[in-house]
């Protein structure tokens, strides 16, 4: 058969096509499993991570998070609870960042006025820029910031705003619109936790 023949370019092409399908899919099936083990543990770390809860390694975040945190479900909403010391509310966001969904765990205290902590469990911001949004000078920021009201995001020289009582976080430099995309996020869950958990938003 000519190689030229059009016949031959499709049925070679539709042959390494289905070749390729096939490997793909038996692949697939092979490592699903593991798959979906590992995005719940990123789920469990993230949780555990928000709530301050420490683990020493994925068997004992595993028996930590069954132990201490606890599913519940109001208003259609799951949220996640720990009572290792003051009470803490833990929610699951999932929101619009610069280039793609940025999905993570927001903690709140019990007065719901002060953020516990944030981690992300997912993110597709650029590696050295926005990506940074995973860093812990960045995610530290958050922790303990009062928040009866919105946090707004301001440019600083520094490297993290350490002040808990000023509604403020620091921008990444280079990354400023991944930052205000994170903290719209991180106000918009704030808003509907207190809105379910307590039936109010901000002042």
């Amino acid at each position: 058969m000519k190689t030229e023949n059009k016949f031959y370019v499709i049925l070679f092409t539709f042959t390494i096509t289905f070749v390729f399908v096939v490997i793909l899919s038996y692949i697939n099936s092979l490592t699903y499993d593991k798959v979906l083990e590992n995005r719940g543990y990123f789920k469990v770390r993230a949780i555990l991570n928000a709530m301050r809860i420490d683990f020493s390694d994925k068997m004992d975040a595993i028996e930590k998070f069954k132990k201490y945190v606890k599913k519940i479900n109001i208003g259609g909403k799951d949220f996640y609870v720990s009572n290792v010391g003051e009470k803490v509310y833990a929610y699951v966001f999932s929101g619009n960042g610069l280039w793609g969904t940025i999905t993570g765990v927001v903690a709140l205290n019990k007065n719901l006025d002060r953020i516990v902590g944030v981690d992300i469990i997912s993110q597709n911001e650029t590696p050295g820029l926005g990506g940074r949004i995973e860093e812990d000078w960045f995610k530290e920021q958050f922790r303990g910031e009062k928040v009866d009201k919105e946090i707004g995001i301001k440019k600083s020289e520094k490297l993290g705003d350490s002040n808990k009582e000023n509604y403020s976080v620091d921008a990444i430099t280079g990354a400023t619109l991944t930052s205000k995309f994170f903290v719209k996020i991180i106000n918009n869950t704030i808003s509907e936790m207190r809105k379910v958990l307590r039936g109010d938003t901000y002042e």
